[in-house]
């Protein structure tokens, strides 16, 4: 609950700091001529950007369940399910979180970590990961799911996420403006915002989203490494890890939703929009850690 209270209070304090520098650089003054209300805006940013964000981490578990198809397992239905959930027990013990619920879904080696709140937390495994890697390195990656969690990772991501959000929505608008009034300069009819703000306003929204991914996968890829050391640790040793990433490399990976591709343990496409690293970077950081 702490790090929601702090997520809620980041993002209204960009907003501020945004309203803020709008004053002193006087763009609030130049806004209210051209029909826009500052305060309005930063509202408005605030809602669309963070408030986007915050409700898909709300709803991230039920989500994460229905779109990958994950069965919870409650009461065990065979040994290996007995392990699984005994070896994410005992982990979240050492990592002091909450017991997880824990779950298992049809497709290839992947699992991956989602929830708002670290102590309510859920876990789920691929059947393509039980069936192709030893059970030291499905701990390992179970491992690396719990420090996802105990680091409080889904939060974090959609903190930066929101905070993106936010200045893409505030960004895109007040330069639609700009452009907007330079192309009716001369105009004198109050008809509100004219085709160069809308156009502008669409052209900007993409392009920023662009560079807000490429921002947010970069942090993504730099919390990968800690998970990596977190299990590491939680483990006692960095091998079965570094074994669990060997055999990651040779095997076919299941994609996830995109709700949750971040937090799988492998994932993403293309060098700026990757939420992983590559797999042979994150076993020479966790050797050499």
């Amino acid at each position: 609950m702490k790090r929601i209270l702090l997520l809620v209070l980041t993002n209204v304090l960009v907003v501020v700091v945004l309203g803020i520098v709008a004053s002193l650089l006087g763009v609030n003054r130049y806004l209210t001529a051209n029909g826009l209300n500052l305060g309005a805006l930063l509202g408005y940013a605030l809602v669309m950007g963070f408030g986007g964000a915050f409700i898909s981490l709300l709803i991230s578990k039920p989500l994460a369940k229905w779109s990958s198809g994950v069965r919870v397992i409650e009461q065990p239905q065979n040994a290996d399910e007995a392990w699984i959930l005994d070896t994410v027990r005992k982990l979240a013990d050492k990592a002091q979180i909450g017991m997880p619920e824990v779950g298992i879904f049809e497709g290839d080696a992947n699992a991956f970590a989602t929830g708002a709140f670290k102590n309510s937390a859920l876990v789920a495994v691929s059947t393509g990961l039980l069936q192709g890697m030893t059970r030291e390195e499905v701990e390992a990656v179970i491992g690396h799911e719990i420090a996802h969690v105990a680091n409080g990772d889904m939060v974090t991501m959609t903190l930066i996420q929101g905070v993106m959000n936010t200045f893409v929505v505030f960004l895109s608008r007040v330069i639609g403006y700009a452009v907007d009034s330079f192309l009716r300069k001369g105009d004198d009819r109050d008809t509100g915002p004219g085709v160069g703000y809308w156009i502008t306003t669409i052209v900007l929204d993409i392009v920023l989203g662009f560079a807000a991914a490429m921002v947010v996968a970069w942090f993504s890829r730099h919390r990968e490494f800690r998970a990596d050391a977190g299990a590491a640790q939680l483990m006692g040793r960095k091998q079965p890890m570094v074994n669990a990433l060997a055999r990651l490399g040779g095997l076919h990976t299941g994609e996830l939703p995109k709700s949750v591709a971040a937090f799988g343990i492998a994932g993403g496409i293309g060098q700026l929009f990757s939420t992983h690293p590559p797999i042979e970077e994150r076993i020479a950081a966790l050797q050499n850690s």
